[in-house]
């Protein structure tokens, strides 16, 4: 069997659970939510995300991520998402199908449709409401952010001025919640503190939605070894993502550098990018394929292999790995892991197997 062949024979029965999607906020930031304006049967360019292309992907459940600005309307605008995500299944009943729990998923893949799941990004999104937090989880969200980049009066987020060093009462309240009704924590976003006091109260399994590994890549809003290697005990995974800035050391030092230099000359609005990058005379390092095999092997050496997956963030920001550029990629990187000794059972735990698990274990917890 060529390595293709394999690599296909793998992914169909063991598609990929990706943890993290933005199409929602692309898709409201193109047309509106507009579902008559791109027909997403078709081919979408100005997307990383079609049908077509998570078809190609071998993707068998995506996590769609529920995400809005952190002001007011919060809310409103989460309820919104929700309600075009449910839109999109009904638009391509023979593609996609509402998934809440892991049996929902299976039958899904079965059926041959993506199962599509729910994550809101950000606590912001509850409002400090636990009743707001119980009605999201009943209309099929399955996990939460506890932050996103800016902190909530409840936990402090990786890439603010920390107030609490983690959780405060009533954070520790929203994660108890969310193990009672079975809504996954999701630790990608908040700062290490409060990776920690997370961990510390949950009874459940957490993941890392879309986070690669800090010791690779040293930014905040990726996860430290001491918090990969608590996975082992508490069962949660760490879903890899290939975003540049989270995934090349080399990326982060040249946009770093040209921040500096943005904020040097007061052009640090995003129209002035080219003018700054053409200033700063520092080609642009290439992240590549490679550069996320790194994270994914050292996730896997630390957490152990029961505790990754993928969480890719298409359509969360605008460049990916020249090898990674869309949704449809995901046999590239399975291809080049299988070509570094990875077991068809490895592959498969990675694919989705870890994260089907994490589910499952919710899905009892919040019945039992």
């Amino acid at each position: 069997m060529t390595s293709e062949a394999r690599i296909e024979a793998l992914l169909a029965e063991h598609p990929v659970i990706d943890g993290h999607n933005d199409l929602p906020i692309a898709f409201y930031e193109l047309c509106g939510y507009d579902l008559d304006a791109y027909d997403l049967a078709g081919s979408v360019p100005q997307l990383h995300t079609d049908l077509p292309r998570l078809r190609a992907g071998h993707v068998g459940a995506q996590f769609w991520s529920l995400w809005v600005p952190q002001d007011e309307h919060a809310v409103r605008r989460t309820f919104e998402q929700l309600d075009f995500v449910r839109r999109l299944v009904e638009r391509f009943p023979s593609d996609l199908q509402l998934a809440d729990t892991a049996d929902d998923v299976d039958a899904a893949i079965k059926a041959g449709r993506v199962a599509s799941l729910m994550g809101m990004e950000g606590g912001h999104s509850i409002g400090e409401s636990l009743g707001v937090l119980r009605v999201m989880r009943a209309l099929g969200v399955r996990y939460m952010t506890l932050t996103h980049n800016n902190n909530v009066s409840w936990a402090d987020s990786a890439t603010d001025e920390p107030v609490l060093g983690g959780l405060n009462e009533f954070g520790e309240d929203v994660v108890r919640e969310m193990n009672r009704i079975g809504m996954l924590v999701d630790l990608s976003h908040v700062s290490a503190d409060t990776m920690r006091h997370a961990l510390r109260v949950t009874s459940a399994p957490v993941i890392f939605s879309h986070s690669s590994a800090r010791a690779v890549c040293d930014v905040p809003r990726n996860a430290p070894d001491h918090v990969l290697e608590t996975l082992t005990g508490n069962d949660g995974v760490c879903m890899v993502t290939f975003v540049p800035y989270f995934t090349s050391q080399a990326y982060v030092d040249w946009l770093d550098g040209m921040h500096a230099l943005a904020k040097e000359h007061g052009l640090e609005a995003p129209e002035h990018r080219e003018k700054v990058e053409a200033m700063y005379g520092v080609p642009r390092p290439e992240v590549t394929l490679a550069d996320v095999v790194e994270h994914v092997e050292h996730a896997r050496e630390v957490a152990g292999v029961d505790h990754i997956g993928l969480g890719g963030d298409y359509d969360g920001c605008p460049e990916f790995p020249v090898e990674l550029p869309d949704v449809a990629s995901y046999p590239v990187l399975f291809s080049a892991l299988a070509d570094r000794g990875w077991s068809d059972e490895e592959l498969g735990k990675l694919a989705g197997g870890n994260i089907l698990r994490v589910l499952r274990a919710a899905d009892d917890a919040a019945t039992a």
